[in-house]
C-alpha cells in the first residue's frame, strides 16, 4: 500500500461518507483517494442496516413513483460496482479501453431479481468491496489517472470512477431511508 494513502486515511476514519464525496450536476468534488476509499468501505455495512430490517411487502415498494422497488434498488447496487470493479481492472491492464454499458433498467427486470433475497445482494457487495479495496490499496498515485473511455460519458480516469461509485452506495441507501422515513417503515 502506497504510505501516502495509510496517512491520510487514519485522518478520515471519523468523518462521514456524505461529506467526504459528493455529486452535484455531474460536477464532482475531489477528496482525498484515502476518503474516497473509506467511502468504499461503509457503503455495504449501511446497506445492511437499512435494508435487512424491512418486511417483504415493504422490499416491493418503489422508492418514488415510477422507481425502482427497494428490492431493485438493493440488487443493482452490487450489478453495478462489478462493472465499476471490472472496468478497474481493464483500464489498469488495457490502454485507454473503452468500457461497455449495460441496461440497468433492464437487468432489474431480469426474473433472477425477485427470486434472489436482498441478503444474497447485500452480502455480494460486501465481499466486492472487500476485493476492490484491496486492489485500490495496492493502486499507486499514477494509477489513478489512467483513463477509460465511457460510450455514453466520454474519456474518464479511474479517479473520477471511484469517485462516482464512493458516491453511488450511499446515494442508493438514502433512496431507501428516504422512503422508510416516508412511510414510517
Amino acid at each position: 500500500m502506497d504510505l501516502r494513502l495509510r496517512d491520510r486515511r487514519v485522518a478520515f476514519e471519523e468523518v462521514e461518507v456524505a461529506a467526504l464525496v459528493r455529486l452535484e450536476h455531474a460536477v464532482l468534488v475531489q477528496p482525498p483517494v484515502a476518503a474516497v476509499v473509506l467511502a468504499l468501505r461503509r457503503p455495504p455495512r449501511l446497506a445492511a442496516a437499512g435494508e435487512l430490517l424491512l418486511l417483504d411487502q415493504q422490499v416491493e415498494t418503489p422508492y418514488r413513483d415510477g422507481g425502482w422497488t427497494v428490492r431493485q434498488v438493493v440488487h443493482h447496487v452490487p450489478e453495478s460496482h462489478m462493472n465499476a470493479f471490472v472496468r478497474f481492472k481493464l483500464a489498469l491492464t488495457e490502454d485507454n479501453p473503452t468500457i461497455k454499458p449495460y441496461e440497468e433498467n433492464l437487468w432489474v427486470q431480469l426474473g433472477d431479481i425477485p427470486r434472489t433475497p436482498i441478503a444474497t445482494s447485500l452480502d455480494l457487495l460486501d465481499l466486492l468491496h472487500q476485493r476492490w479495496v484491496a486492489l485500490l490499496e495496492v493502486m499507486k498515485d499514477g494509477d489513478f489517472t489512467r483513463p477509460l473511455v465511457h460510450p455514453a460519458i466520454g474519456p474518464i480516469t479511474l479517479d473520477r470512477l471511484l469517485q462516482t461509485y464512493a458516491w453511488h452506495g450511499p446515494h442508493h441507501v438514502a433512496h431507501v431511508t428516504t422512503l422508510r422515513q416516508q412511510r414510517g417503515f
